[in-house]
């Protein structure tokens, strides 16, 4: 990117060029620039860098089973996807370098709530519509949505040249703490630890948590840890052998009980969305000092 810099007056006075070449200048005088600056182009170090393996004046159309359409100029990293199946129709747009536009309307109230989420806390725009058998349940459209998310990620995110790939983050929210860990590699993986105490937040089936996550970890291709975070019991600290962050807690060798941080439904479930947009904005986010290198000792990232 180049910068122009115009003609302008830097200094008003009503000396001539002559008399103030001549002049005898005072030292911090010396800091003042010439009244008129030849145009010139200076380079400009830009931290966001465009994927080279994509053209940016070329979009891709998208079919009707959810292959993607995908434009990378200057508005940002964005993946489209049209999904199309005999139980949903679902139309999804992202941009990774967003304004945390938020635009959700998928027919459950309450996964339009988290999906707000993720453009809030990861800065995304997220523009997802779906249209499903709600009138069944919320599996399908739940699922489906969550792929085509994944699927736009994987677009948008290119050939990830010069993206810091790891993300890692734990939010609270009141009594709940999450922790996300999350790897761009191209490798799909979910680890999923949730004690969610209810079957339903409103309408919305807290199992589908787990499978929205192994969904978009499927079609993104991203190594996905969700930890809700525990603390030991222990009656005699001073007796305690270990305490494991994940595990359980011993105290000679009688395992204690565990506290697990979050009693409320609706707070263990936005606390994971919230952790998963801060961590997912991390490892998208440009490390300058890559230079636009791919973050792998391998020199490639992908789902292959």
């Amino acid at each position: 990117m180049e910068l122009s810099i115009p003609h302008r007056s830097l200094i008003h006075s009503n000396f001539s060029h002559s008399r103030l070449r001549n002049s005898p200048l005072h030292p911090s005088q010396r800091l003042l620039l010439p009244v008129h600056l030849p145009q010139r182009k200076v380079p400009i170090l830009s931290t966001h860098l465009p994927s080279s393996s994509m053209d940016p004046t070329v979009t891709r159309a998208a079919d009707d089973n959810g292959s993607p359409a995908v434009t990378t100029a200057q508005g940002g990293r964005i993946g489209e996807v049209k999904r199309v199946t005999k139980e949903t129709n679902v139309s999804v747009k992202i941009n990774l370098d967003g304004d945390a536009v938020a635009e959700n309307n998928t027919g459950i109230p309450f996964l339009d709530h988290m999906l707000d989420q993720l453009a809030s806390h990861g800065l995304f725009d997220v523009h997802v519509k779906a249209v499903g058998d709600i009138h069944i349940d919320d599996h399908h459209t739940n699922e489906d949505v969550a792929l085509a998310i994944g699927t736009a990620m994987l677009q948008a995110l290119g050939d990830r040249k010069g993206i810091n790939r790891f993300g890692d983050f734990s939010a609270p929210l009141d009594e709940a703490l999450v922790h996300v860990s999350l790897d761009l590699s191209g490798r799909p993986h979910l680890g999923y630890d949730l004690h969610i105490p209810t079957e339903r937040v409103g309408t919305y089936d807290t199992q589908l948590v787990e499978h929205f996550f192994q969904s978009l970890v499927n079609t993104s291709g991203m190594t996905l840890h969700i930890r809700q975070k525990t603390e030991c019991n222990i009656v005699a600290p001073k007796q305690a052998n270990a305490c494991l962050s994940y595990g359980n807690c011993y105290i000679e060798e009688h395992t204690s009980s565990l506290l697990l941080a979050g009693k409320n439904s609706h707070h263990i479930i936005e606390a994971t969305f919230k952790a998963f947009a801060r961590a997912l904005r991390q490892a998208t986010e440009y490390d300058p000092r890559r230079r636009g290198s791919i973050p792998s000792s391998k020199g490639v990232l992908s789902r292959t």
